[in-house]
C-alpha cells in the first residue's frame, strides 16, 4: 500500500537536486520496504520529529543515509510534530523536563506586560527563554529517545503480527482445500 504513494527509485536518482549525494543514493536498502529498514526509519523519524523543531526532515534523511534506513519513511515519520502538535508536545516536554530537574513550572502571567522599547521586550524574552530552555531541552530529548524506541519496537511488532496473520490465513486456506 505504501509503495503507491512513494516516488520511484529511478525518478529520485535522476533528480538534479540530489546528484550531490552520488552513489550513496543508489544503495537498494534506502528504498527497500522490509521490517528492518522501515523500523529503523520510523525510529529515526520519531527521534528527529520530537527533538528538532526546524530542519527535521533533512536531519532524518542524513541519518537514514548513514544507517541505511528507508529514506521516505524516515522523512514522513518526522511529521509526528507539525504545527498542530507543537504546542502540546512542547508543553508536555517542558513539564516533563521541569519535573525531572525538580523545578516548579512557572505559572503564566494573567496579562502580557507592556514594554517601552524593543530592548526591554528582548530582555524579557531572553529571560523567559533561558528560564524554560533547560527543562524544555531535557524533556524534548527524553521524549525523542522514548519515541524512537517505541517507534522501532511497535513497527517491528506490527510487522511481525501482520506476517503471522497472513500465514494463519494462508494455512487455514490450505487446510480447507
Amino acid at each position: 500500500m505504501i509503495k503507491r504513494f512513494l516516488p520511484s527509485h529511478e525518478s529520485i536518482k535522476g533528480h538534479r537536486l540530489l546528484r550531490w549525494v552520488g552513489p550513496r543514493l543508489h544503495d537498494p536498502s534506502l528504498w527497500r520496504i522490509n521490517r528492518h529498514t522501515v523500523a529503523k526509519a520510523v525510529a529515526i523519524g520519531a527521534f528527529f520529529g520530537l527533538m528538532i523543531p526546524v530542519a527535521q526532515i533533512p536531519a532524518a534523511v542524513i541519518v537514514s543515509l548513514s544507517l541505511r534506513a528507508n529514506l521516505w519513511i524516515a522523512a514522513v515519520s518526522t511529521l509526528i510534530s507539525n504545527p498542530l502538535t507543537y504546542a502540546p508536545l512542547y508543553y508536555f516536554a517542558y513539564h516533563l523536563g521541569a519535573g525531572l530537574l525538580g523545578i516548579a513550572p512557572k505559572p503564566e502571567e494573567a496579562a502580557p506586560p507592556v514594554y517601552e522599547s524593543f530592548g526591554a521586550w528582548f530582555e524579557h524574552a531572553w529571560t523567559w527563554l533561558s528560564g524554560i530552555g533547560q527543562p524544555l531541552l531535557l524533556g524534548m530529548l527524553l521524549m525523542a529517545i522514548v519515541g524512537a524506541i517505541c517507534g522501532y519496537v511497535l513497527t517491528q511488532a506490527a510487522w511481525r503480527w501482520r506476517v503471522l496473520r497472513k500465514r494463519r490465513i494462508s494455512l487455514r486456506a490450505r487446510m480447507v482445500i
